[in-house]
């Protein structure tokens, strides 16, 4: 059945994360905001994605609603792969890592929403997978800028409901000595979104070697550089890297180089859940075990959440800390207890709540159709 309109909307909640909001590139951040994408098919079917994200909205909407939603208008909607190859190829040189394999990513998402309920199957039965009731989640605590205070509290409150792998936004070994100490049996990550470049990530891997840290979370500036962090094995601290990483081949890069222990595929950045299934498989064969990266509250983490499901041997799921206003998508990107609900439904078997989504939406949402 062939696409007949795609449709953008953001979704703007407000959110508090148990200390004073950041910024992020360059804008203060104290809303969740996400880039809905709506795909629609000839015979009335509706499936719902997520684009990246967050202060990249205004260019990844533009990129989709200009560029990349006429190219899928009137195309096969069953045809993920051959679209993928046709749309992402017909963008290459407007970017490999960036605002148009987002927009793509989106839609993608989509197609795999639309062909699930095609099917009458969830996502993950269509990947090949089974499914337990829930999955094990990890807490994605947000930065607060070196308060050890709130650095501990937060980490001890994660604990507390529920959440046995914590991971902090910092860049000091103080704040990593302050959240073991808070929550002495919970793992504890460090995200430092590739502050250091090589001959200070080596000084900080060296002073953090001792500290157990199940993993250190991009290290080395500029992301690219994988001999540089490949330097940092030599303190055995499990590396992690892979939200910045353009695709599969980035991914090889990565992998033969030597430099990552846990791979983090983003599913509203890397090109969707067939790009991501590609990832996967080539991990599994190197023995890089798969952590996806799923910062996000809409179709994203739950398009994240059937990925794990059926194709990562032992699936975590990461979700943000943070409260925010009711979403559209409620239960499901919600994590109670330290885990996430698996959809049963077909395709990615959840629908937003309409009133809930004419709520949160920020503005008009954008149609584009045949």
């Amino acid at each position: 059945m062939r696409i007949t309109a795609v449709e953008t909307s953001v979704l703007s909640m407000p959110f508090t994360m148990g200390g004073p909001h950041g910024r992020f590139a360059g804008q203060l951040w104290d809303r969740m905001e996400v880039l809905l994408v709506r795909v629609e098919t000839e015979d009335g079917l509706v499936g719902w994605g997520e684009a990246f994200g967050h202060a990249a909205i205004p260019t990844t909407k533009a990129a989709l609603e200009s560029i990349v939603a006429p190219l899928v208008l009137g195309q096969d909607s069953g045809d993920i792969n051959g679209l993928s190859r046709r749309v992402l190829h017909g963008t290459h040189l407007l970017g490999r890592n960036g605002a148009f394999v987002y927009a793509f990513s989106g839609i993608e998402i989509a197609l795999w929403d639309i062909m699930g309920k095609r099917c009458g199957q969830p996502v993950w039965r269509l990947l090949g997978g089974a499914a337990p009731e829930r999955l094990p989640a990890y807490a994605s605590l947000l930065s607060y800028g070196g308060d050890l205070d709130l650095v501990a509290r937060n980490t001890a409150e994660a604990a507390a409901r529920g959440y046995r792998h914590i991971k902090l936004h910092e860049v000091t070994r103080e704040a990593v000595v302050a959240a073991r100490r808070a929550a002495p049996g919970a793992a504890i990550m460090l995200d430092v979104n590739c502050a250091w470049t090589p001959p200070v990530a080596r000084e900080m891997a060296r002073s953090l070697a001792g500290e157990g840290l199940f993993w250190l979370e991009e290290p080395v500036w500029p992301p690219e550089d994988a001999a540089g962090l490949a330097g940092l094995r030599q303190y055995g601290i499990p590396l992690s890297a892979g939200e910045n990483t353009a695709g599969l081949f980035g991914f090889k890069a990565l992998i033969e180089a030597g430099a990552i222990d846990y791979a983090q595929p983003s599913v509203t950045k890397v090109g969707g859940i067939g790009e991501m299934r590609k990832v996967i498989a080539l991990c599994e064969a190197h023995g890089v075990t798969v952590m996806p990266h799923s910062p996000y509250f809409g179709p994203g983490l739950v398009a994240t959440i059937h990925v794990a499901t059926a194709l990562v041997e032992r699936p975590m799921v990461e979700v943000l800390w943070l409260e925010m206003e009711p979403n559209p998508f409620d239960p499901w990107v919600r994590c109670p207890d330290g885990t996430v609900a698996v959809p049963r439904g077909p395709g990615l078997g959840v629908e937003p709540d309409p009133a809930l989504l004419a709520q949160v939406t920020r503005g008009a949402p954008v149609r584009i159709a045949l």
